[in-house]
């Protein structure tokens, strides 16, 4: 039976692909115009187990067809669809539009638990996006070499109410904290560009009296009711690195919900530069 892939951008969608394949399990991806890298294209031309077909966002119709097509009963969504795409780019075809105006509210969760529904209704399944890369998982406790300072854990503590609140009006899922004082909260621009963001104004306090420690501590959570079948937290190197450019010294991600790529790679990354990163149970 074939695995459907409906591929966002970044490299989640490669990494399960690999994981996929490495089980030899045929996929079939839809991968989307507006956001999909096109080395998935390379990929197909050296593996006959993958079929690549690219559709626009907002084409629900032929996302079905395809998958209908060509024997698909379960999928998975992997990678990111900008925020900003999704609510201002997308041109809906009949079947996008008609969900569209059935919904009540228009936050994220709402429209892609709308759109699993479709798919359910139409015999294709969306499973979890985890469900070939649970080792990839945070695992509860300090990943790096440095723990977090009791600044540091004073910052997460608070961070984590924050952003507990933050993500349950599904908003965003992360905040960025100095001296427990939230410097800037993630909404549609992305995690890295809510850190950039944090730099920036930590940036332009400089010379002044601020009494705002100038390091910055990362708080990323999942959402209350997280659907581990889409939008899952993710973290990267290139998080790391956004994370140096922006003087933040201190990552907080949930255990068991925030899946980190390369982890090897990063934990090295976060060791050079003096980061600390930990993973806190569920529920802290």
């Amino acid at each position: 039976m074939n695995l459907g892939l409906i591929a966002g951008n970044g490299r989640f969608p490669f990494l399960l692909l690999d994981a996929a394949r490495a089980q030899g399990v045929p996929v079939v991806v839809a991968a989307i115009k507006e956001e999909t890298d096109l080395e998935i294209e390379a990929r197909a031309a050296a593996d006959p187990g993958i079929t690549v077909f690219w559709l626009s966002l907002g084409e629900l119709s032929r996302l079905i067809e395809t998958f209908q097509r060509h024997g698909v009963a379960h999928a998975v969504m992997a990678g990111q669809v900008k925020h900003k795409q999704i609510f201002s780019s997308i041109r809906p075809d009949w079947k996008l539009a008609k969900l569209l105006m059935s919904l009540s509210t228009r936050s994220t969760d709402m429209l892609l638990g709308a759109v699993a529904k479709v798919l359910g209704d139409e015999g294709i399944e969306l499973i979890s996006s985890t469900a070939y890369l649970e080792p990839l998982l945070a695992q509860e406790g300090v990943l790096t070499a440095r723990e977090p300072t009791d600044n540091e854990r004073r910052n997460i503590e608070y961070g984590l109410g924050v952003a507990k609140a933050v993500a349950g009006f599904d908003i965003g899922q992360t905040v960025v904290v100095a001296a427990q004082a939230c410097v800037a909260v993630e909404a549609m621009e992305g995690t890295d560009a809510a850190i950039e963001r944090a730099g920036r104004l930590m940036g332009s306090l400089e010379g002044s009296a601020s009494t705002l420690d100038r390091a910055l501590t990362v708080v990323k959570v999942a959402k209350p009711n997280q659907d581990m079948r889409f939008d899952v937290p993710v973290i990267g190197i290139p998080t790391i690195e956004t994370m140096i450019r922006a003087g933040a010294t201190c990552l907080s991600v949930e255990a068991g919900h925030t899946l980190l790529f390369d982890r090897e790679g990063l934990i090295e990354r976060a060791r050079s530069a003096g980061i600390a990163i930990v993973a806190v149970p569920r529920g802290y």
